[in-house]
């Protein structure tokens, strides 16, 4: 454990990284899938289509693959994006296709007559997504959700792979120098602390999510007669 201590600020810039990444791609992800999740559900034919058309393309392709396509691809379009650019865009790209069909699978679960009802009370249509759908649709949405972005945390890990020098690519340089040093290999102990850090980051978005569907799935508090009957109008309490 003494190449740990010794290595101890190397070890906390890679986990870093690898925090930055993914609140940087977690960010990106539900914003694109919040917009075109919602533009989706608009009854316009070819903003659908376009929306579809995105989704299937991205979700078709391997995460590893679209990352790959994005660093070695893109400078031959003229781009010269660093390896953290290329890492953040193949992800949000992958994870913004499946979080796009998690937000319309969601706001379209709402029964019709909630749409039907908040046009009948004469709410604009951001109203009603906002104030009437949102709420409702929320209970579909964050388990589905919450297991995507579990996802897309454990796949910044694939950034070691284009030279991102996030937590696991400084376990693998620890294990290389520590080899060449010592003779030793210490790649149980390495990859083993690699595996708590992600488990004990996922374990938090999970235990998140449960929270949040726990409060979402609580029976709204109704007043009862004896409290009713204590409340003034407002008339007659400005009489």
């Amino acid at each position: 454990m003494n190449f740990l201590i010794e290595n101890w600020a190397f070890v906390c810039k890679g986990l870093w990284m690898t925090l930055r990444l993914a609140l940087v791609v977690l960010l990106f992800t539900t914003l694109i899938s919040i917009v075109l999740g919602v533009l989706a559900t608009l009854k316009n034919r070819l903003l659908q289509w376009t929306i579809h058309g995105y989704v299937e393309l991205f979700r078709s392709i391997p995460l590893i693959v679209n990352v790959f396509f994005i660093f070695f691809g893109a400078p031959m379009l003229g781009l010269d994006l660093s390896p953290f650019v290329a890492v953040t865009t193949g992800l949000t790209l992958w994870g913004s296709a499946n979080g796009i069909e998690i937000v319309r699978g969601g706001l379209e679960s709402v029964a019709r007559h909630q749409w039907k009802s908040a046009w009948a009370l004469g709410l604009r249509p951001w109203q009603i997504y906002l104030y009437v759908i949102a709420p409702q649709s929320m209970r579909a949405i964050l388990p589905a959700y919450t297991g995507l972005l579990t996802m897309l945390v454990q796949a910044t890990s694939l950034g070691a792979l284009v030279g991102v020098g996030e937590f696991l690519k400084v376990g693998q340089i620890i294990i290389e120098r520590d080899t060449v040093m010592t003779g030793v290999s210490p790649a149980f102990t390495v990859y083993g602390l690699v595996l708590l850090v992600y488990f004990v980051i996922c374990s938090l978005l999970s235990w998140l999510s449960r929270y949040l569907e726990r409060r979402l799935g609580r029976p709204v508090t109704r007043a009862t007669p004896e409290e009713v009957s204590t409340c003034k109008h407002p008339k007659s309490a400005g009489a």
